[in-house]
């Protein structure tokens, strides 16, 4: 664990990253209760390199003590009609979901299903998809925005359907809210919003939770932010943002696309060749991505 006097944070207007521990950084410099939606997407213990910091602890059960630690710490934050995300590697979500269903209501286990990334496993079923838990406080008083994240509903807009159970006969609608499995493309290289990180999740990802689960104005914290998707996307929609990450080098990436500055330790943070920016689409109500 970093030493406290080794938290630095780094703040421009509604916008705020902290560099340093996650479990430090939640336990002193995040409020109890003041945050309205948490993003979580931890190490897997399943070996990547995070610039250098191999994700691999000892055993199963120092990963799930570590794991349960922050856990608790998330749940405290979390306002009493807050929500929660949480993804972790398919073979730790069980014991993530016996911890979580006893301190809050999960309302659904989501499914993020992704194309093959290339070679698959030839011995076994390799897996395609991260599993998501979306939890709140209170299962009475929480924020869905189910109008902000509509989707094409492919029996009524594509077959044009008939729904005769209706006293009327009226056509199918539309739109529809997501089910729990969602087929977002991975992020690769080459790709428009890529950054140097391992495991970078989508915007397209992040834009749906937080549409769904949060307002304009609202504070969102992603404990562990790597590529700083969470803050990015926070702001774009007009949330204000909390990100925590330990490594320098994805804090450069925060700074630079939360917009805090262009330059850190002499050293100009520099955007990749291809860079795009989030924008509304009025027509669509979506973020898009447009060359910047």
């Amino acid at each position: 664990m970093i030493k406290t006097q080794n938290l630095r944070v780094f703040e421009n207007g509604d916008n705020a990253i902290i560099w340093g521990d996650a479990i430090q950084a939640l336990d002193e410099r995040v409020k109890d209760e003041s945050i309205d939606l948490i993003f979580a997407d931890p190490p897997y213990n399943i070996g990547k390199n995070f610039n250098g910091r191999k994700d691999k602890w000892s055993s199963i059960d120092t990963y799930l003590e570590w794991c349960y630690k922050w856990l608790e710490l998330c749940i405290r934050k979390l306002k009493k009609n807050g929500t929660f995300y949480v993804m972790t590697a398919t073979q730790n979500m069980p014991f993530f979901d016996i911890y979580i269903g006893n301190k809050l209501t999960i309302l659904s286990r989501l499914v993020w299903a992704y194309d093959s990334s290339g070679v698959q496993a030839r011995k076994y079923f390799g897996s395609l998809y991260e599993p998501v838990l979306f939890c709140v406080r209170n299962k009475d008083n929480y924020t869905f925005n189910s109008d902000d994240i509509l989707v094409e509903a492919k029996t009524g807009a594509k077959r044009k359907l008939i729904d005769y159970r209706k006293p009327i006969p009226t056509q199918y609608n539309t739109k529809k809210v997501p089910g729990n499995v969602w087929f977002i493309p991975r992020v690769r290289y080459r790709m428009p919003e890529y950054e140097k990180h391992p495991t970078q999740k989508p915007v397209a990802l992040i834009e749906r939770i937080i549409r769904a689960s949060s307002n304009p104005g609202d504070i969102v914290l992603d404990p562990f932010s790597g590529t700083f998707t969470t803050s990015f996307v926070a702001k774009s929609l007009n949330r204000q943002s909390i990100g925590i990450e330990i490594e320098e080098e994805y804090i450069k990436i925060g700074l630079r696309r939360v917009g805090i500055c262009n330059e850190y330790k002499g050293e100009f943070l520099k955007r990749p060749k291809r860079t795009f920016e989030l924008h509304e689409h009025p027509a669509q109500h979506r973020l898009v991505l447009s060359e910047g």
